[in-house]
């Protein structure tokens, strides 16, 4: 199953350190499960989008998966793709970038004929195969035609997917400089929020989360002074405030430290594909290690 994290400190800047496929035994073996790609997305003091990823299994390419990527951001978001659509290919690995924010899905949707009808003109947006990359333009037009709301460029991206498409899943991150969207939609797959004081939960310690088996580690020094919101595909430690988000929830961070959540998708997808429904590599996209 991809893997999704995002993180938030906005207004304030701190420095990271991502391991995107990183395990202490046998890196081959667990890129084997998650083989298909690692992207991380931030925005670099000028407000400008930096995206660092390669579609390539860690077995393939041992130091991109290795090598630890030193960064400093308000706004983070990293991926690990298992492909369920498109080829192993830069255009096709997340995140993605369109109009200066970043994105990245775990996911299906079906019916890409119809997704690209939909978009019309707007489907010159898309440089690759992905149905996250077209469900992402989607969401960029939405907000255009919400004067710039990208909440309400998701909602109404989502909800038109979640009425005429059959969809697994639709759980994103997005991110500008200073704000961070995420949405779990359906409950297909989790998706965590942590709202981290200053400290974290012993009030002086500074950042430090591994998920398991090794397919994400992120550092940051800096996160013993400033607080910040991290989502996740799933608990990163053993932080009791970890909590789910609900199915249709859409959080939203910033600027500033706090989080703020809306259930914008009460209804399940008209359309909802169980993994049984999904086609074979789609299905092996989305089953859990």
């Amino acid at each position: 199953m991809c893997r999704l994290f995002g993180m938030s400190s906005a207004p304030q800047r701190v420095r990271a350190v991502f391991w995107l496929l990183e395990a202490p035994d046998s890196l081959s073996a667990q890129s084997h499960r998650d083989p298909d790609g690692t992207g991380l997305g931030f925005f670099d003091p000028s407000g400008t989008a930096q995206v660092h990823k390669a579609p390539l299994a860690a077995y393939q390419d041992r130091a991109f998966a290795q090598e630890a990527r030193r960064v400093e951001s308000a706004t983070f978001v990293a991926h690990v793709r298992y492909a369920s659509t498109g080829a192993l290919l830069d255009r096709n690995t997340h995140p993605f970038l369109q109009q200066g924010r970043l994105f990245a899905h775990n996911g299906v949707i079906e019916g890409l004929d119809r997704l690209e009808a939909h978009l019309g003109e707007d489907l010159g947006l898309v440089r690759g195969d992905t149905d996250s990359e077209r469900f992402f333009a989607l969401i960029t037009r939405e907000a255009a035609a919400h004067g710039g709301d990208v909440g309400a460029g998701i909602e109404s991206a989502a909800r038109w997917i979640a009425e005429h498409l059959p969809v697994y899943a639709l759980n994103l991150v997005l991110i500008t400089p200073d704000e961070l969207w995420a949405l779990r939609y359906p409950d297909t797959h989790e998706l965590y929020v942590l709202e981290r004081d200053t400290g974290g939960q012993h009030g002086d310690r500074h950042l430090d989360h591994t998920g398991t088996g090794g397919r994400l580690r992120v550092r940051s020094e800096d996160l013993a002074d400033v607080p910040a919101v991290v989502v996740a595909s799933e608990r990163l430690d053993d932080n009791p405030d970890w909590r789910p988000l609900r199915s249709g929830e859409l959080l939203h961070v910033g600027p500033g430290p706090r989080a703020t959540t809306r259930h914008v998708l009460p209804q399940p997808p008209a359309h909802q594909l169980a993994i049984d429904d999904l086609r074979p590599e789609a299905a092996a996209s989305q089953r859990k290690a």
